[in-house]
């Protein structure tokens, strides 16, 4: 085996078994929680879950892609390293005043409709936010490197954490639901500092030139990285609501039926891990599809999106069956729900996940060649569509279901059509990786 292809298969190696132990983390935290908690904290405790996953995830995961995308093209283009990654961390660093001082102002209806009236779980979150931007900026750094050996040792670190300190609460008999928040908002500082020795090292993998007549284009400017950042954080904020935020709105319309709220948030958070764990592959398609635009060969971009499309089409039907058969079973069983949901309500929520699984790997496609508005565009489109089903329909639990297959599936449309449309219009001439372009 030659060392380039040993390189490749131990990177996605590494990748996978990261992924692993974040949705065995994943699992693990609400699991063990159903189990521990009465239901009032139970949904206080699944609502900072998710808002966590809307805020940190949902504006980080931002920062990561452009992070990735700026240092691969910057790069390849022959230019040091140190100076792309100060304007990241400078933009990082801006990013997370900006959402701490928006929380604070917001902070009496987070906490009072959200999180129980418990301002504990408001001081974790913000600790969540802050951990979050130290752990997207290295690995947007990581992933623009190539370094899939450290972006797996964060995964990992930030999986292992969560299980050995949520078990360490379990062991020594912690009813709060504020320590298990602040276990699960540590673990992507831990994440963070773990992979720092990855990040140090100054031999970077050789990545392929650009052609001749683009390796002298003008860099990205701190400009040109923060204008595509704000559509890409609008973007991956609009992704993280429509993912999460139905079983806050279930949450806060059934406040007299916390069984209920407390039994469909546990299996929509039982369908949703897959998420996380897919979010990887997307970290890993990212400075792949950005270079290979950079290098004008389209015929890549194109393959490389069918075979994880067909993939992800593949266990679409697999995944409604199982679901619909043995989801109700697996949320009284795994979370300790009190009540029995239809199978139907866990299936079409698995499907939603498929969906969500498929705009990850349009995204980095779309944000390769430029296209990071239209990603914008969609996702709010999409959260409108969402929200409207879920606070409009008489019956909180189906408004969040129907709402989260219109949502997911105009997404899904819009950016579909849009990529193909670039990739036939791009032809096969050599396109530069501009940081915004029209959608």
């Amino acid at each position: 085996m030659s060392g380039g292809v040993r390189e490749r298969f131990g990177s996605a190696f590494g990748m996978t078994v990261g992924m692993v132990v974040v949705g065995l983390a994943g699992y693990g935290f609400i699991s063990l929680s159903g189990h521990t908690l009465s239901p009032d904290d139970v949904v206080a405790l699944t609502s900072f879950y998710l808002l966590l996953s809307i805020v940190g995830p949902g504006v980080f995961a931002g920062l990561e892609q452009e992070t990735s995308r700026s240092t691969s093209s910057w790069l390849v283009a022959g230019r040091p390293f140190g100076v792309v990654a100060k304007r990241a961390a400078l933009l990082s660093g801006a990013l997370t005043a900006v959402v701490l001082v928006v929380m604070l102002a917001a902070s009496p209806l987070i906490t009072d409709r959200a999180l129980g009236g418990q301002w504990g779980l408001f001081a974790a979150l913000a600790v969540g936010v802050v951990s979050s931007a130290l752990a997207y900026l290295v690995r947007g750094l990581l992933g623009g490197r190539q370094r899939f050996s450290g972006y797996a040792v964060s995964l990992c670190g930030e999986g292992l954490s969560r299980i050995a300190l949520c078990g360490a609460v379990v062991l020594l008999g912690f009813r709060d639901p504020v320590v298990y928040g602040l276990v699960f908002a540590l673990g992507l500082a831990f994440s963070a500092f773990v992979a720092l020795p990855w990040l140090r090292a100054k031999h970077d993998k050789p990545l392929d030139a650009l052609p001749d007549d683009l390796a002298g284009d003008r860099p990205d400017t701190v400009k040109d990285m923060a204008r595509g950042l704000g559509l890409l954080v609008g973007a991956t904020l609009g992704f993280q609501a429509v993912a999460n935020i139905a079983p806050v709105v279930v949450n806060s319309r059934m406040t007299d039926d916390a069984n209920t709220a407390a039994a469909f948030a546990s299996a929509f958070l039982m369908v949703r891990v897959p998420v996380l764990l897919f979010a990887a592959v997307q970290a890993m398609l990212m400075p792949a599809l950005t270079q290979a635009v950079a290098r004008g060969d389209l015929g890549t971009v194109r393959s490389t999106l069918a075979r994880i499309g067909a993939a992800l089409a593949a266990i679409g039907v697999p995944t409604f069956i199982g679901a619909l058969l043995l989801g109700p079973w697996a949320v009284e069983f795994l979370f300790d729900a009190k009540v029995r949901l239809p199978g139907i309500v866990i299936a079409l929520l698995a499907v939603s996940t498929v969906l969500l699984m498929v705009t990850q790997v349009l995204l980095p496609a779309l944000v390769a060649i430029g296209k990071h508005r239209v990603v914008t565009i969609g996702w709010t489109a999409g959260g409108i569509v969402l929200l409207a089903f879920a606070l409009l329909h008489p019956d909180p639990v189906w408004g969040a279901v129907w709402g989260q297959m219109a949502s997911c599936g105009l997404v899904v449309a819009a950016m579909g059509l849009r990529l193909a449309a670039g990739l036939r219009g791009s032809g096969s001439a050599a396109v530069p990786p501009a940081p915004v372009t029209a959608a």
